[in-house]
């Protein structure tokens, strides 16, 4: 991957990076209440991973920008429920709720829709600064 040339490519990478977070918190999200008839069966919430990207030439721009380099896993243990009753249980009558956390969930879709909204404001701002001195060559 080229490195981050300016402050739209800068802009445009963390927007990337930030909608990846965002479908993650989303899949999470529709796996809460799942329930499973084993531990290792059980839902568990995923995270990206993510990296810095530095510019080529980082000594003289100091530019650089984050990327996804993976979506992991967390190794969060789920609930143990009884529920004889329901089809998925095992011999011993339980089942296995998924391991999410519905209000961290919530934060963070709230933390990373603002980072999104802050990069859009960004490139908004500058294209209106471009749009400013060009009219002012005029």
């Amino acid at each position: 991957m080229t490195s981050p040339k300016n402050i739209f490519d800068i802009s445009g990478r963390a927007m990337a990076a930030q909608m990846v977070r965002l479908n993650t918190i989303a899949s999470n999200i529709a796996n809460v209440g799942g329930l499973a008839g084993s531990e290792d069966e059980a839902y568990r919430p995923l995270r990206p991973v993510f990296e810095t990207e530095y510019a080529d030439s980082l000594r003289q721009s100091g530019v650089s920008s984050a990327r996804v380099v993976n979506v992991v896993e967390l190794n969060k243990q789920p609930e143990r429920l009884h529920m004889p009753e329901h089809p998925s249980a095992d011999e011993a009558g339980y089942v296995y709720s998924a391991a999410v956390n519905i209000e961290q969930e919530y934060v963070d879709m709230l933390e990373a829709s603002r980072q999104y909204q802050n990069n859009i404001e960004v490139v908004t701002t500058m294209r209106k600064l471009m749009m400013r001195t060009i009219n002012m060559g005029r």
